[in-house]
């Protein structure tokens, strides 16, 4: 009699476990989430930006009969301007064209070998580059040179001065890092060379001066690419 009782019982238990166990809340496993998809950053296509530096270098007049002159005397000052360029990305290649115009007071003097004093000055300077670089994602260093042209002042105190628009050339390197997706910063060095304008009467007071203008450019920018 006993062995049937607790036979009986252990049915019921048996088909009352699977029921119970239906009745506690189940722990759901969350949806699988979809990959996240991050683009690779590109450097194709336009931008426009603004930069700022500052330029030292060198400047002499020298008589162009005599080969007398003031000998190299320094030259430094601001730079304020605009860019705007194109890039186009083949792998981590990126090739472009740049050019920007930029107000200057780069000015300097001298007070040898001249009747009063030399001054000569920038008044503006703009180039047109070519730009080629290798880009590690975000970050850009490249190598740049083209055109440089720019206005050239030379002023003989006190006896007369001069104002020519000069065409030289430029080369130099530089770093970009793009920051967000549409702006990026950079920092770039330039060698600029406008080559030898000349004081004629009654700028040079006698025999015609060529005027060398050399100036080496450290600047920063920023771009926003399109």
């Amino acid at each position: 009699m006993a062995r049937r009782v607790f036979t009986a019982i252990g049915f019921v238990v048996l088909t009352m476990v699977p029921a119970l166990a239906g009745d506690f809340p189940g722990r759901s496993l969350p949806p699988p989430r979809a990959p996240r998809y991050v683009p690779f950053f590109t450097w194709n296509g336009f931008y426009v930006g603004f930069n700022a530096g500052y330029g030292f270098g060198q400047s002499n007049w020298t008589d162009t009969v005599t080969k007398q002159g003031t000998g190299n005397f320094d030259l430094g000052g601001a730079l304020l301007g605009g860019t705007v360029g194109y890039n186009y990305q083949a792998g981590g290649t990126v090739i472009g064209v740049e050019g920007d115009f930029a107000w200057s007071n780069i000015t300097g003097s001298s007070v040898i070998n001249c009747t009063t004093k030399c001054e000569t000055s920038l008044a503006w300077l703009g180039t047109g580059r070519a730009r080629i670089g290798y880009a590690f994602d975000r970050f850009l260093p490249y190598f740049t040179g083209g055109v440089a042209y720019g206005d050239i002042k030379g002023n003989n105190v006190g006896v007369g001065n001069f104002a020519k628009s000069q065409v030289g050339w430029t080369a130099g390197v530089g770093v970009e890092y793009a920051f967000v997706d549409h702006w990026s910063a950079k920092l770039e060095y330039l060698y600029v060379d406008l080559t030898s304008p000349t004081c004629d009467l009654p700028c040079s007071a006698g025999n015609p001066r060529d005027v060398a203008f050399t100036v080496n450019i450290l600047r920063g920018g920023v771009n926003y690419k399109f």
